[in-house]
């Protein structure tokens, strides 16, 4: 329990209390519930978009997104703004770009990619809406986190210290594969939507990884953040443009 209560704890804003300090590998054993969380989170936003009745479908996107955004508190957000202005500003070189990344202020290059972002999220989901498609609130939420986890079972981890590294090093290999795969198997049950959710994904989820291990040499918590932003906003641009 403790470690489903740690990845409830830091992925969202819900008031979790834990018992006890965590062992490193507790920590590294929440990774594991990271899938479970983003299905959670999606249950949520069903239950708002279910008790938003027929609100006008922008209105109904708008305070969707917005709830979407506080239940996170912005975390993956902020890993995201942090990630594009190290990206831009660290002109190619390693130490660079990870200094940058430490750096807690935000240049025009954050704020522009967190616009387009937020955008392409809003009207996504407007129109997913008009088509009727409030199931993408249960799935999206669960893939995003899922490519987390993906990422750290592929990847290493390259800034010493932390939550991250505790994550990376004792996070149960196998299981999180067997983790993995049912997702996998879920999404492919799931029919067309579930195809199109796990490529798009997938294929976010390489040319992110390629990215990073060809300027870092792996990865960082605020990376691993702006993979969640970026798999979350190209499923859901995906499954509105299926239609």
């Amino acid at each position: 329990m403790q470690p489903f209560l740690i990845a409830l704890q830091f992925l969202t804003c819900l008031p979790v209390r834990l018992r006890s300090m965590p062992e490193p590998q507790q920590i590294g054993r929440s990774l594991l519930y990271y899938p479970l969380v983003g299905l959670l989170l999606g249950g949520m936003l069903c239950l708002l978009g279910v008790a938003l009745g027929n609100a006008a479908p922008p209105l109904k996107a708008a305070l969707l997104l917005a709830a979407w955004v506080w239940l996170t508190g912005a975390l993956h957000l902020d890993g995201l703004a942090d990630s594009a202005d190290a990206w831009l500003g660290g002109f190619g070189d390693r130490e660079r770009t990870l200094a940058i990344m430490k750096d807690p202020c935000s240049g025009p290059v954050a704020v522009t990619v967190l616009v387009l972002v937020l955008l392409l999220k809003f009207v996504a989901l407007w129109t997913l809406l008009e088509q009727g498609n409030l199931w993408v609130l249960l799935a999206v939420p669960l893939v995003g986190r899922s490519a987390m986890l993906g990422l750290f079972l592929t990847t290493p981890y390259v800034r010493p210290g932390g939550l991250g590294q505790a994550l990376a090093e004792h996070m149960p290999r196998s299981e999180a594969r067997l983790v993995l795969g049912l997702i996998v198997l879920g999404g492919v049950l799931m029919g067309a939507g579930g195809w199109v959710a796990l490529a798009v994904a997938a294929c976010v989820g390489v040319l992110v990884r390629r990215a990073l291990v060809q300027r870092l040499g792996g990865t960082t918590g605020d990376t691993a953040g702006a993979l969640l932003e970026l798999v979350e906003c190209a499923v859901l641009v995906g499954l509105a443009l299926l239609g």
